[in-house]
């Protein structure tokens, strides 16, 4: 398959798969929950399992066969928000309008990766600012892992103290430590072993509950395929959505491939990655596939980091991740089982392993190491990756542009 494995590291990519797909497999029951305000309007929301499903299966098989790097994609939940509860309930536009627009954002997507474009965008970030976004994605999945553990609220930075000793965060605090004495011990498939104890753990105490079955068949998916309207073309409005959901998606998956790339030291001295065109490709015909499944604009995840923090490098996790969404269309009862107790602990390790990269940047460069601060500390505070980024794009421009005129202007006083 052009994966350049061995056979001995099989192992590990499975984990790496394996482990990835466990903490990104919360999307198949979060879309219709998210899409579901949007029943009122025709919305189809019980084809949107299936839909989901295909769409991660698809986009994920095309990073595994084309990149060849062990990212998992999903519909993205930033981008899920935009398109149901900007585009749909606040502004009014139908869904399929909706739908349209993430499908020509994903063409879009696609002519910027096959043209010179695309270098242009990833030549914008300087080297140390690249490490900086590897670090703030540390920050930002740890947050993620401490919210769905039930300690950290939203808007906050802890809840009470009596959240501590609720059996869910017991549950978690418990997995936080097996899961960094497994790392520390530098123990194979240590992440995974993790889930799989606290899931254990949590039967007895009621965090973890048996379903009532464990095979369902899936909802067909034929209401939401390909289900476009190109009249909206000829709408101003529309092109300003299709804008606007590139803009997310781009810096998005650029944030992610670069920050979990660079946190395992895959980035050449010149500050370029290996197959980073075939990755954002990789990216953009899951966005176009995922539109006909009808489904918003489907990304790479930053859950991806788990699988590389067990060892995955190749395609081969990906794989793994594709044919797990596959089991899921029959087997979801099951995977959904698994409690955010068990995987939030991961996901803080996971951190921890991009949060490693800080050492890349040299402090003492106050003009790069002053952006690289903000990128890293607007990741985690404003929930949003692209933020970060631009936030640390504009702040070394300006920096950089002030600070050469404020030379100039004293050697010329000279």
């Amino acid at each position: 398959m052009g994966f350049s494995l061995q056979r001995d590291n099989i192992k590990t990519e499975i984990i790496s798969g394996f482990t990835t797909f466990i903490t990104m497999v919360y999307i198949l029951a979060l879309m219709p929950t998210m899409f579901a305000p949007l029943a009122d309007i025709g919305f189809p929301v019980k084809s949107l399992f299936t839909a989901t499903a295909l769409s991660a299966i698809i986009g994920t098989l095309f990073m595994a066969f084309i990149a060849k790097r062990p990212f998992g994609l999903a519909p993205g939940l930033t981008l899920n928000t935009f398109f149901a509860e900007t585009v749909c309930l606040s502004l009014g536009y139908p869904w399929q309008f909706a739908l349209t627009a993430v499908l020509f954002e994903g063409i879009l997507f696609f002519l910027i990766c096959i043209s010179n474009m695309r270098q242009i965008i990833f030549e914008m970030v300087p080297t140390p600012l690249k490490y900086a976004f590897a670090a703030g994605i540390g920050f930002f999945i740890a947050m993620i892992g401490f919210k769905n553990s039930g300690i950290l609220a939203e808007g906050t930075i802890f809840n009470h103290m009596e959240t501590l000793i609720t059996p869910s965060s017991l549950l978690f605090l418990l997995g936080l430590i097996l899961t960094g004495t497994f790392t520390i011990l530098r123990i194979k498939g240590g992440l995974l072993l993790g889930i799989v104890i606290v899931t254990i753990i949590g039967l007895p105490i009621g965090v973890t509950t048996i379903p009532d079955k464990f095979f369902t068949l899936p909802p067909s998916p034929e209401p939401l395929f390909c289900k476009f309207s190109m009249g909206y073309l000829l709408w101003p409005d529309f092109w300003v959505c299709v804008m606007t959901m590139l803009f997310f998606d781009v810096f998005d998956t650029l944030g992610t491939v670069v920050g979990v790339m660079a946190s395992v030291g895959i980035i050449r001295k010149d500050g370029r990655i290996p197959h980073m065109q075939r990755i954002m490709l990789s990216d953009a015909l899951a966005t176009i596939s995922g539109a006909c499944l009808g489904c918003s604009t489907v990304t790479t995840y930053v859950e991806s980091a788990t699988g590389f923090a067990e060892g995955g490098r190749t395609g081969v996790s990906s794989l793994v991740i594709a044919l797990c969404f596959a089991a899921s269309l029959f087997l979801a009862p099951l995977f959904l089982a698994i409690p955010s107790a068990a995987t939030a602990p991961v996901m803080v390790v996971a951190g921890f392993y991009l949060f490693g990269v800080v050492r890349h940047i040299q402090l003492t460069k106050y003009i790069e190491a002053m952006p690289a601060f903000l990128a890293i500390l607007l990741m985690p505070v404003t929930g949003s990756i692209s933020d970060g980024i631009l936030t640390g794009l504009f702040a070394y421009i300006i920096l950089y542009y002030v600070t050469e005129m404020m030379k100039r202007f004293k050697k010329g006083k000279q």
